[in-house]
């Protein structure tokens, strides 16, 4: 699967909300289960972006490989 992020209020649940990471760095909301307003969203995905060197590298120590939504 290509690498992604999710992110719940608290514990992770199953309805987590997920954003896609792409090749040029940044992220797409894929679904908003948890249930975000925009401008937490927004929020989100700057941090995420800000820290894309973090999530790529860890997914790739967990996974092995890396493959991109987009």
């Amino acid at each position: 699967e290509p690498v992604h992020v999710h992110v719940s209020k608290g514990k992770p649940t199953t309805n987590a909300t997920k954003f896609w990471i792409t090749r040029s760095g940044k992220c797409l909301l894929a679904n908003n289960n948890s249930g975000y307003d925009n401008r937490t969203l927004n929020y989100l995905t700057k941090a995420i972006e800000a820290n894309i060197d973090i999530a790529t590298s860890k997914w790739v120590e967990f996974f092995g490989d890396l493959s991109y939504y987009c």
